[in-house]
């Protein structure tokens, strides 16, 4: 039994054998999307702000949280 495949790339870039580069215009475009995203002032926007130092915090400090956590849930067993 004989079987034969053929692959060929199905993908192609625009940058047609050059190197890939931004043009002016697209920088444009990406200039005023980024604008508009920094104008628009969301309450979940500084909810995501603070969750994300929480984590840095707690990420650096991970054996500490883990040791304040287990002391903080054992006092609260205790006082009950």
């Amino acid at each position: 039994m004989s079987c034969q495949t053929l692959f060929t790339s199905r993908w192609s870039t625009s940058s047609f054998g050059a190197t890939a580069d931004t043009s002016p215009m697209e920088l444009a475009a990406l200039g005023e999307h980024l604008d508009h995203c920094r104008a628009a002032p969301g309450g979940l926007s500084v909810l995501q702000y603070c969750g994300e130092r929480l984590h840095g915090f707690v990420a650096a400090r991970f054996v500490t949280t883990l040791f304040i956590v287990t002391l903080l849930m054992g006092g609260c067993l205790l006082a009950l």
